[in-house]
């Protein structure tokens, strides 16, 4: 082995250590972004069930508000027209 091929050999080493260890960041970094994105769609998830719930209370009470407004309407008719 020769003093060039010895040369290489050190840098290419170098150089296998250095993309590893970027490759060990981007795994890692990776790794992060794979958990903060689990973490968004499991709230997203419990969001959509909490605006279902709430929207089929609203539609309760709109029925509720609907049918009282209604009844007080008609007793408002009946008292006016002397009934």
């Amino acid at each position: 082995m020769n003093e060039d091929s010895g040369t290489v050999a050190v840098a290419l080493a170098d150089l296998r250590g250095a993309v590893d260890v970027g490759f060990a960041k981007l795994d890692g970094r990776l790794d992060v972004a794979l958990q903060r994105t689990d973490t968004v769609e499991r709230e997203v998830q419990e969001l959509k069930t909490k605006v279902s719930a709430l929207e089929g209370k609203i539609w309760r009470f709109s029925l509720a508000a609907a049918a009282i407004g209604t009844g007080g309407a008609t007793g408002l008719l009946q008292v006016l027209n002397g009934g």
